[in-house]
């Protein structure tokens, strides 16, 4: 047995999410405050350890459910129609191996297809308590007369206090209609009334983010740990001879801590005779050692590192260990509760669902990238029954904010937490990319491979990110952050959030940015693609069959050709080609062949595109900007527009170089820089030559700028300007 999907309603920002859960582990991922701790919350509250009471408090409902709640309570005409209020569904699915006798009741639908049962939690309100809320808000009001002018603060304040009075939590087995794949709210078992023990179907538990574990002197968290290990694990039977050695060890202890407290304890055990009684020596007394196991080893036994036979406290050593350490023994302790947390037939229950929040608290990523790969193995092993005959189905969640631990994982076992529009959580499955990326008939599957690999091993902390930048290479990935942070001085005195202080991931793509496009979209996230226009001559080209065709060269000699973008006519860049494709179509309808005009001409708010229709298109309300080399006027009044990052900076900062020859080490030709031709006067190079035949390497290139960088009174990289088109892209993201 199984549980295949979660359904949460109006609970705090997890309105209406649905989340699927995978066979065995699933974990979840998103930015800080995206309904990862309110998932766990609201399982503990009914079906965890928090179940057994109402723990809700009225903040649990989301915004949009207690504006509903008030102004139903305000408007009169306004009828409560139904139940409504928190509700949990979980969806549990069976197979023919597993024995039904705890859910064989629940079974609303005996379709032998249908195999899934589902079990709805709510925390509601219906129309009988309604009623009698609306009345007893009339009462307080006239009780309250100093809050009176605030009827909203008025209802928040007698709702916080006295909501649990009139919402109710119920518990139920709802029907499930395999013809649909949904389920029929209307026809339902209540849990309650049947007296159904839960605890037989579905098991929780959980280890929280915030786990008592400090390294302060004289701390004994994993002591402490080892003895409840111990309790929780006494009648494992792989331990029975472990556990034989301890009982005979215990009864010697016995014997000989007996004759020790003849001694001890002599006064006093003749004082007592003192007292006397009916007879001689009645009141005689005797302490004699009697060791139990469990009452031993709690606040007994302490946990110390062997450091080469030296033993040294728990204390000494780093968080990160102490809590990997400390979660081992944990995980281990729960899933012997789990083995036996049916009290009376001491087995496991149909389902078990474990949840860890964040285990990556105070370890180093390398510490992260261990966990994760072993986990699977301590949980298969734990559940397998193989060292006490006690198998038991286990499904695990855990939730990070650790790229470290998602580069580890399996991708499809991803689920995706993100805001929407309306603010609210929806759960994406990373595995339902594939079919986005199959949609694209030749490449899709080459894409979605690149991408999921590329994802898992190189940039998992795009997860995690705001927004993004797609660069192309080594220059701009190592000059981009000193952009950002020059664009942050210059602009001191805006009140928008400085790009640095901003959640901003930088991605180096090459120029194949186009294959991110179904994942931006697929994330939501505002990116930005920084690119090369690329541009170059039509030329004509035959096949094998001598057909005529067109195509945009990239060889050298037509590069050198192509120095002016004015000279060129169309663009060999895949990402420009694809992003840009509708309107590139339509444009050359209207005006010609020449689509590098279309990009010359393109206004800085038709770069920003939105994806409607399955087809990328400018507005002003996208969330994805690509910009280029666009025409920039230099020092010495040239306009010129580049084709390349290194073209492009070259022709705004001729003279930095100039002025620095000597320390630019990674320019071969220096002397070309300034070299200028004797008739005309004018630079024998230009700035696309000087890009093409002085630069030996490109990171070195970017390494001699940021080293050569003056600082001054407004900004630490004073004496260079950034290229326009990336400016114009990085002052977007900024106040986007």
């Amino acid at each position: 047995m199984k549980i295949t999907k979660i359904q949460l309603k109006n609970y705090r920002l997890l309105k209406d999410l649905k989340l699927d859960l995978e066979e065995m582990l699933s974990i979840i991922i998103g930015k800080n405050n995206c309904g990862k701790t309110s998932l766990l919350s609201i399982l503990n509250k009914f079906i965890g350890d928090k179940s057994s009471s109402n723990s809700f408090a009225y903040d649990d409902f989301n915004i949009e459910f207690k504006s509903k709640l008030y102004s139903s309570i305000k408007d009169n005409k306004i009828v409560w129609e139904k139940q409504d209020g928190i509700s949990l569904l979980i969806f549990i699915e069976y197979n023919e191996k597993d024995k039904l006798s705890n859910i064989s009741d629940l079974m609303l639908d005996l379709n032998p297809d249908n195999r899934i049962v589902v079990l709805k939690f709510e925390y509601s309100l219906d129309v009988e308590n309604y009623n009698k809320m609306r009345e007893k808000f009339e009462e307080y009001k006239s009780k309250h007369s100093a809050l009176s002018t605030n009827e909203l603060g008025c209802f928040e304040n007698f709702a916080k206090s006295q909501h649990n009075k009139f919402f109710k939590i119920r518990r139920k087995a709802v029907q499930y209609d395999n013809a649909i794949q949904d389920v029929n709210l209307d026809e339902f078992i209540d849990l309650d009334k049947k007296k159904v023990d839960i605890s037989k179907i579905i098991n929780f538990k959980y280890i929280g983010a915030r786990r008592s574990i400090t390294n302060i002197e004289n701390d004994g968290t994993l002591s402490d740990l080892s003895s409840k290990y111990y309790e929780k694990t006494e009648i494992n039977d792989s331990q029975s001879k472990a556990i034989d050695n301890f009982e005979n060890a215990l009864i010697e202890t016995d014997s000989k801590l007996s004759a020790v407290y003849d001694d001890l304890f002599e006064d006093v055990v003749e004082k007592v005779k003192k007292f006397g009684g009916m007879k001689k020596d009645e009141t005689v007394i005797k302490v004699i050692s009697s060791l139990q196991r469990r009452e031993l080893l709690k606040g007994n036994t302490t946990v110390v590192y062997d450091d080469n036979s030296h033993y040294l406290p728990e204390s000494y050593n780093g968080l990160g260990y102490l809590n990997l350490i400390s979660m081992i023994f944990e995980i281990e302790t729960l899933l012997s509760e789990f083995r036996k947390d049916n009290k009376k037939e001491m087995k496991p229950a149909d389902v078990n669902l474990l949840f860890i929040e964040e285990p990556e608290a105070h370890t180093h990523p390398q510490m992260q990238y261990i966990f994760i790969k072993n986990i699977r193995d301590i949980l298969e092993e734990g559940s397998d029954g193989s060292n006490n005959n006690k198998s038991f189905e286990l499904q695990t969640i855990i939730t990070t904010h650790s790229s470290h631990i998602v580069s580890e994982c399996e991708f499809d076992n991803i689920k995706y937490f993100r805001k929407d529009s309306s603010n609210y959580v929806e759960a994406k499955n990373l595995k339902q990319l594939e079919i986005e990326y199959s949609k694209e008939k030749d490449v899709g599957k080459a894409h979605f491979k690149f991408l999921k690999q590329y994802l898992t091993l190189n940039r998992s902390e795009i997860f995690f990110a705001d927004k993004a930048i797609f660069i192309e290479g080594d220059t701009e990935r190592l000059l981009v952050p000193a952009m950002m942070k020059k664009i942050d001085d210059e602009d001191k005195a805006t009140d928008i959030l400085p790009l640095l202080s901003q959640n901003i991931s930088v991605i180096e793509v090459g120029n194949y940015s186009q294959i991110f496009d179904k994942f931006i979209e697929f994330i939501g996230i505002k990116a930005l693609i920084i690119t090369d226009i690329d541009s170059g001559k039509m030329v004509l080209d035959k096949d094998e069959k001598g057909t005529v065709k067109t195509k945009a060269d990239g060889t050298d000699k037509m590069k050198a050709e192509a120095s002016l973008v004015d000279e060129s006519t169309c663009t060999s860049n895949g990402a420009l080609k694809h992003y840009y494709k509708k309107e590139i179509e339509e444009y050359l309808i209207k005006h010609g062949t020449n689509e590098i005009d279309y990009f010359k001409n393109l206004d800085i708010k038709d770069k920003v595109l939105i994806k409607e229709n399955d087809e990328w298109q400018s507005s002003f309300k996208g969330h994805l900007m690509l910009v280029y080399q666009v025409a920039e006027v230099n020092e010495d009044s040239d306009n010129y527009n580049a084709r390349s990052f290194e073209d492009a900076f070259f022709h705004i900062n001729r003279k930095l170089i100039i002025d620095n020859k000597d320390k630019f080490k990674s320019l071969k030709n220096i002397n070309y820089f300034d070299k200028k031709e004797s008739s005309s006067g004018k630079y024998k190079y230009d700035s696309y030559e000087l890009a093409e035949k002085c630069i030996q390497s490109k990171p070195s290139f970017a390494m001699d700028v940021l080293l050569n960088s003056v600082c001054d009174d407004k900004s630490n990289y004073s004496n260079w300007k950034i290229p326009k088109y990336i400016k114009d892209g990085l002052i977007w993201l900024k106040k986007n």
